[in-house]
């Protein structure tokens, strides 16, 4: 059994999938059947001149810890880039729908 924290909180077993704390970023959750699916806001460095757009990160853990579900920005020119199986996934559409949920109504109390 891999041991996880639950998401937005501090913990050493709670990590995104790109190895950063789940803590940072965290902008809040939902679930659909097994799958617990985490976004997170990866802001570009403040020295980043010209700065770049911001870019989500959603991970998805149906038990077996966090995998990188799907990466996009707040560019509507750039692609949703899916991550193996879930492009093209029937879910894909429900998935931005709650996505832009919690980027319009972030959940930083978590939970």
């Amino acid at each position: 059994m891999v041991e996880t924290a639950a998401p937005g909180e501090e913990g050493p077993y709670n990590l995104r999938s790109d190895g950063e704390p789940g803590i940072d970023g965290y902008l809040g959750d939902f679930r659909r059947g097994p799958a617990v699916f985490t976004l997170y806001e990866i802001v570009p460095p403040s020295s980043e001149y010209p700065r770049g757009p911001v870019e989500y990160l959603l991970d998805v853990d149906d038990g077996a810890g966090p995998r990188l579900c799907c990466r996009f920005t707040d560019d509507p020119e750039d692609p949703i880039v899916w991550r193996g199986a879930w492009n093209g996934d029937q879910w894909c559409d429900w998935i931005m729908e709650q996505t832009r949920g919690l980027i319009a109504d972030p959940d930083c109390s978590g939970h």
